[in-house]
């Protein structure tokens, strides 16, 4: 008979918070004892009980908030970006309460945002830090970047979705004519993965947008940041068909 080497402390940590949160013993959204705690219960090192707490973290069933606790992660509607800055979230089973909370800065251009803005080094701009919210989850994370001259006169501090951050956008700006995307995956920073409240071992759907207005002006920039284990892309094109053709 060949017996199996026990699994490494932390992942036997994990393995048996994972069965008390599946089994439903631990529940959503409630806290887990603090790690002092559960470092005695289970007889380890505060670092080998954080190394446990980082499994569950990367696989999206704790999530760490700061000055708080670690916290049992309550299952989030899926965000779907379908381009041009539009995100839908799946309203299957409950009604979601979704809100946007914006931290405006002043800053001036560097070199990646100056080439992205296609502005001199050091112009003036206007930085808008949005975090969307499901409940009190956050969901989503967008940096917008525009010429200060553009920059909306009133942003409040909290709003209902993200079409009123993009109207508060539009009000000072021509019309926009092409929108280009880039879309990649990649792990977050710390600064985004306590936005988030993600583990860094998480990968991240990342999206940068650069809007052009009428004039050929680049009016925005964005950095869009949506957490890898609940987001998709939707790309839709329309094709002329022959019949379409022909009516032209």
């Amino acid at each position: 008979m060949v017996t199996r080497p026990a699994p490494p402390l932390p992942y036997a940590i994990a393995d048996d918070l994972r069965a008390r949160i599946t089994t439903g013993r631990l529940k959503p959204d409630e806290r887990l004892p603090s790690e002092a705690q559960l470092a005695a219960h289970y007889r380890v090192s505060t670092p080998t009980l954080r190394n446990a707490l980082s499994v569950l973290q990367g696989e999206g069933l704790i999530e760490k908030i700061h000055g708080k606790g670690n916290f049992v992660r309550r299952r989030l509607h899926q965000v779907t970006y379908v381009g041009g800055g539009h995100m839908a979230i799946d309203r299957d089973a409950a009604r979601v309460t979704l809100r946007v909370t914006v931290r405006t800065t002043k800053i001036w251009a560097r070199g990646d945002l100056a080439s992205l803005l296609k502005v001199p080094l050091h112009s003036p701009l206007t930085e808008l830090r949005c975090v969307g919210y499901e409940g009190d989850s956050p969901h989503s994370l967008i940096r917008f970047y525009v010429p200060r001259d553009l920059a909306p006169a009133n942003t409040s501090a909290e709003l209902p979705c993200w079409g009123s951050v993009e109207a508060s956008l539009a009000e000072r700006r021509p019309a926009l004519a092409d929108t280009e995307e880039k879309v990649g995956a990649r792990l977050p920073t710390r600064g985004e993965a306590a936005a988030l409240r993600i583990s860094t071992a998480l990968a991240i759907l990342a999206i940068t947008r650069v809007s052009t207005d009428i004039t050929g002006r680049v009016a925005e920039a964005a950095h869009l940041v949506l957490p890898g284990d609940r987001a998709n892309a939707l790309f839709t094109t329309h094709r002329m068909t022959a019949e379409r053709l022909a009516q032209r």
